[in-house]
Parts: structure tokens; C-alpha cells; sequence
């Protein structure tokens, strides 16, 4: 059996999965974000961990045998956010979020510190990377940002509570804006335009490698085996693209959810920051990806069809199909700003406009 791990932005789901991949079982507990001021998006790790113990002890109850038959743990989740820790690996702070705006100011001063940065990266800085995070407590909360020891990403905090262990992936790490992707290692010249060192930076593996094993005090209150090892796992759309068998170059796929998504597995490092499209390593060696992301794309498309008065999504679209191209051409065009930085024009403040 194997034990999947995902930490998203509003839910922490767990399930055991066997061997021939049918699902047997999961269990969810939910997440609240806190945006305490105007642009701000923040969670508690606390409340993660807190997560993760509820839900295993859940199937632990209810599926007993099943958790005693697990061999390795495999997660994924949410990118980008900054969990900064103290020499005792607690929390400084709560977690800056992928969709936090709060640093658009700091990704200038990256791009001037390091000139060289999106060559590095295969990335423009935008505010949702983990690098301006880190400038922007440097330059806000002085006091913190002197006492961190260990920058980990959300996925990577689980790691450290289940293993002890300060371990990231390739595809998540690609997106902290300090990784040269191209090499798949740490850039010194990156870490030092936001005042990190790579001393306070996790060690690097593979998303397919062996990072670490379940601490046996918690594998003993799960009932679990006495060497049960966790993967390097994967960052969200990663990991899904491995898991829709998006492995080989050329292979894509188009994801529409809260958040748009067009992702291209490749055989290279190939970036194209001039045209804000991502360039990362993927989750398996030997391979990188890149990606296009809209923030708002489901999340605006339901705001349209409560704004038009439609009974549903489906049948704003036939209505929408329906036009004739003239009126068509002739209608409001609506662009989706909503959350986040990742719009034409990487803009943290932009929230919509209609056109036309």
C-alpha cells in the first residue's frame, strides 16, 4: 500500500492507494487562508501539521490494515509559499502564500541584484515566487528574517513534521526563483540577491527519490511499518502531470479549475520568460516542463455566470457558442485579474476589466 499526501491552499487530503493504483480510501480536513491586510495570504504550518495528524489518525481507525501495509508516502501540493524557521525548525511566522502580492515591489530589486536571474531561473520574478517573500521580510520584519535558519516550501514543512527531515524536490524548488533550473542545484548568485545563504536552504532530491523515512514515533501511533519511506514528491501540477502519464517531451496538458493551467513536458531546460511562460524541472530526473498559468480561470468564468443571471457555467458557454461571430467580435471582453500576479501584466494589483 501507499500513502498519498496533498497539501492544497484549502484542503489537506490523505489517501491509501494499492499497489494496482485503486483508491481505497481518503480522508480531507480543511484549511482557512488569513489575508489580514490588502494583498496578503497567509496560513498557519501549525494548522498543516495539525492536518496531517487528524487525517491519518483517521484512516488509521478506519483502515487499520491497510495503514499497517504501507511502504512509502508520496506528496504534492501547493508551491511557492515561504515557511521560515528558527535554528529549532519552528515557525518565525505564518507561511506567505503562492498568491501573495504583498512583495511586487522586491521582485525589481531581484532583477537589478541579479541581472542574469531569468536565464537562471527560466522565470520572470513575480510576487508569488519564494524569493521576494524573503527580500520583503528582510526589508519589513528585520528582526525575523535574522533569525531564519531553514526556508521550507508548505509540502516540504510536511516532510520535515513526518521525517525529521529538511529535503525539497526539483519541480517544487524550481519555483522558490533561487534554483538555477538548468542545473537542477541552488544558485548562490540567486540566494544572495534576496540575503539568503545556501546553509538555510533544504538539500535537493529528486521527485522520485527516497527523502526521508516516517519517524518511527509516528509510525508507531499509526500502526505503520518500522521503515516506511517518503518520497521527494512533487509540486501541484507536477505531480499531476505525472500522474496523467505527462512524462515524455511533447506530452501536455490543459487544466482548468480554480487556476488555468497549459503544461509541456520537456526534454530540456527551455525557457521563455519574455512571455511569462515557466520554465521547471519536472518531477522525474531528467526532465523539465514548462508551464502557463492563469490564477483566476474557473473561479471568473462562475463571477460571470452569477453576474449574466445563468442558471449554471454550462449554459453561459452554449449561449456563448450559440452568437453569431459578428456579435460575437461585438461583445464585452472580460479579462480575469482576480487573484494573484501571473497576467499580462504581472501586475499584483490588477483585478479585472471589461472591454468592448
Amino acid at each position: 500500500m501507499y500513502l498519498g499526501l496533498d497539501l492544497g491552499t484549502s484542503a489537506l487530503k490523505a489517501l491509501l492507494l494499492a499497489p494496482d493504483h485503486r483508491v481505497l480510501t481518503q480522508a480531507e480536513r480543511g484549511l482557512r487562508i488569513s489575508t489580514p491586510r490588502p494583498l496578503w495570504s497567509e496560513q498557519d504550518p501549525a494548522d498543516w501539521e495539525a492536518a496531517l495528524l487528524s487525517a491519518l489518525d483517521e484512516l488509521a481507525e478506519h483502515e487499520p490494515a491497510a495503514m499497517r501495509a504501507v511502504r512509502g508516502i508520496g506528496l504534492s501540493g501547493q508551491m511557492h509559499g515561504a515557511v521560515a524557521l528558527d535554528a529549532a525548525h519552528r515557525p518565525l511566522r505564518p507561511a506567505i502564500l503562492w498568491n501573495d502580492g504583498r512583495s511586487f515591489a522586491e521582485c525589481a530589486s531581484l532583477d537589478e541584484a541579479c541581472p542574469q536571474a531569468s536565464a537562471l531561473t527560466g522565470n520572470r520574478a513575480m510576487p508569488g515566487f519564494t524569493a521576494p517573500k524573503l527580500l520583503w521580510m528582510a526589508r519589513h520584519e528585520p528582526d525575523l528574517f535574522a533569525r531564519i535558519a531553514l526556508v521550507l516550501l508548505p509540502k516540504d514543512y510536511l516532510r520535515l513534521c513526518l521525517t525529521g527531515d529538511a529535503i525539497s524536490d526539483m519541480s517544487d524548488a524550481s519555483g522558490t526563483f533561487w534554483l538555477d533550473v538548468g542545473r537542477r542545484d541552488w544558485s548562490d548568485e540567486l540566494l544572495a540577491a534576496s540575503g539568503m545563504r545556501r546553509k538555510q536552504m533544504p538539500g535537493l532530491a529528486e521527485g522520485s527519490d527516497v527523502a526521508g523515512r516516517l519517524r518511527p514515533d509516528l509510525a508507531a501511533r499509526w500502526g505503520m511499518g518500522a521503515d516506511v519511506l517518503v518520497a521527494g514528491g512533487a509540486g501541484d501540477n507536477a505531480a499531476s502531470a505525472v500522474g496523467m502519464g505527462i512524462v515524455r517531451p511533447g506530452q501536455g496538458f490543459l487544466s482548468l479549475g480554480t487556476s488555468g493551467v497549459i503544461f509541456r513536458a520537456t526534454d530540456g531546460f527551455a525557457p521563455n520568460a519574455a512571455s511569462c511562460i515557466h520554465a521547471f524541472c519536472h518531477a522525474l530526473p531528467g526532465r523539465w516542463h514548462q508551464m502557463s498559468v492563469m490564477l483566476s480561470a474557473a473561479a471568473s468564468l462562475r463571477w460571470v455566470t452569477r453576474l449574466t443571471g445563468q442558471p449554471n457555467e454550462a449554459a453561459l458557454l452554449a449561449k456563448i457558442a450559440a452568437l453569431r461571430p459578428q456579435d460575437r467580435e461585438a461583445a464585452p471582453l472580460f479579462l480575469p485579474y482576480l487573484t494573484g500576479e501571473r497576467t499580462p501584466h504581472n501586475s499584483a494589483t490588477a483585478r479585472g476589466a471589461f472591454l468592448g
